[in-house]
């Protein structure tokens, strides 16, 4: 067998997986979140940023993602304060919500990463499942990676009061530029 440069043995069929330093494009990465809220769903994002090293072997591979709390939006200037306040995200305290990847595997589903999510204080164990690519048509001719998770957050993680109409589930995709580390 041989391997492709930048592509871990074992992974030529998983293409766009390249070795090296990698940053988040803050312009082009972003998390999206739904929660029910009184039968109906709430929508919102926040803009990513971090860092993301690839290493060969791949389980050695670290990812930083970092969002600021107080950017949470949903299109609601109410809804956004209601969320980003003291009753649920606490920006004022916890100013930063943050991704610390421990694992990345790959597994015949896919990648999967794990690690500890870090909201208000608190650290839970997280897996989440990953699709990566390799941008056909690079941006000004720089390489770039396209990684896209899904997630699913307890809403306790984020709240401490008790809301019936809130649903327990929060799903969450991030959609994560790579571009090559400075």
């Amino acid at each position: 067998m041989t391997a492709t440069p930048g592509i871990h043995p074992g992974t030529e069929s998983r293409p766009g997986v390249h070795t090296g330093s990698w940053r988040v494009d803050p312009v082009r990465s972003h998390a999206s979140f739904t929660a029910r809220f009184d039968g109906r769903p709430v929508r919102g994002r926040l803009p990513l940023t971090g860092e993301v090293l690839i290493t060969q072997p791949i389980g050695d591979s670290v990812a930083r993602l970092a969002a600021r709390a107080s950017a949470l939006s949903t299109g609601s200037a109410v809804l956004d304060r209601l969320l980003a306040g003291p009753g649920f995200l606490d920006a004022g305290v916890f100013p930063d919500i943050s991704f610390r990847s421990e694992l990345l595997v790959c597994v015949p589903a896919g990648w999967r990463a794990v690690g500890q999510l870090l909201v208000k204080g608190g650290e839970h164990a997280l897996a989440c499942e990953l699709d990566a690519g390799l941008r056909r048509r690079p941006l000004a001719g720089q390489p770039r990676m396209t990684v896209t998770s899904r997630w699913v957050l307890d809403s306790r993680w984020v709240t401490t009061q008790r809301l019936p109409a809130l649903s327990r589930r929060i799903a969450m995709t991030c959609s994560v530029v790579l571009e090559p580390g400075m």
